[in-house]
Parts: C-alpha cells; structure tokens; sequence
C-alpha cells in the first residue's frame, strides 16, 4: 500500500470518531467523507470493468456498501437541542463504519502482503472475474456507496427531524 493509500483509508476509518463526540449537525458532516471518498474514486477508479462476471462482483460489494451505509445512519442518533440539530454515532453506527472500511483495508493488506493474492486468483479463475481492477473497482464503489447511503440517509433524518423543530419566538422587546 502507498502512503496515500494508507492515509486515505485512515482517514475514511477515521471520520466516524469525529462524530462519536455529539456535535452540530453542518455542512462539514457531509462534505468530509464525501470529500474523501471522490477523491479516492477520483484516483483509483479508472474503468468498471464489465467482463465475466465483474459486474456481479461489482454489484454485490455496492449492495453490502449501501447496507452497511444506511444501517449506520440510521444507528447515528440525531436530536434537536436549542434549534440546533446534533449528530452522534452510536456504537453500532461507528462499528458498521469500521467494518465496513476496515474490511477494503484488510483485504488490501491480506492480497499484498497476507499470501491472499494466489487465493484472489483463483477465486477470480473460477468466477469469472477478470482482473484487478474489477476487484478494485468493486472495493471502491463499495466505499462510496457506503458513505453516500450513510450521508443520505443522516440527511434525510435529519430533514424530518427539522420539520419537528418548534419555531424560534421572536423578541419583540428589543
């Protein structure tokens, strides 16, 4: 793994302890893995290889990504407080973070340096997938799915959740 690999995925796994603190729900909560996670697709995602069976492959870690995504925003506790809305990951929402994050590091790390590249092989031989950069392509988009479902779905919470936030009174003393 390159440095920028390892600081990117430090810094996806990274993100979900900022929110364990309960903090303002703002602009920054969405941009920061969004940002991350484009420029991680912006660098490694060249092709989407749909050969063999890539796109099977491609298609079952999106589904797992949006899973993990949407269960960890619904698992990040929202509430108002003064007319503000605060943010906090729960345990479950930081563990499904991690997992699933944690999951594309340590398969990197199992190919590379584990011995797992001749097992990739012939689970790649026998499924019928066609190279690296399916394996690639599938972790990657697995990540960005999982942070844009996870984003979206604190979104939409928390959409619903200011609908419900009581109007400030005016102070008409002043």
């Amino acid at each position: 793994m390159t440095t920028t690999e390892w600081i990117t995925d430090i810094a996806l796994i990274l993100v979900v302890f900022r929110q364990l603190r309960e903090g303002r729900l703002d602009l920054k909560t969405f941009l920061i893995p969004l940002g991350i996670v484009a420029f991680v697709a912006h660098s490694y995602l060249d092709t989407i290889p749909t050969g063999g069976n890539d796109l099977v492959l491609i298609g079952a870690l999106i589904a797992v990504g949006a899973a993990l995504g949407v269960a960890g925003g619904v698992y990040t506790r929202i509430r108002a407080v003064d007319g503000h809305l605060l943010i906090k990951a729960g345990a479950v929402s930081a563990v499904l973070w991690i997992v699933g994050m944690g999951a594309r590091m340590g398969f990197q790390l199992w190919v590379e340096h584990g011995g797992g590249a001749d097992d990739v092989a012939r689970f790649s031989i026998t499924h019928h997938i066609t190279g690296d950069q399916a394996w690639v392509a599938a972790f990657v988009l697995m990540a960005l799915t999982e942070v844009v479902t996870r984003v979206a779905t604190i979104f939409v919470r928390s959409r619903m959740r200011a609908v419900v936030l009581p109007v400030p009174a005016l102070d008409r003393a002043a």
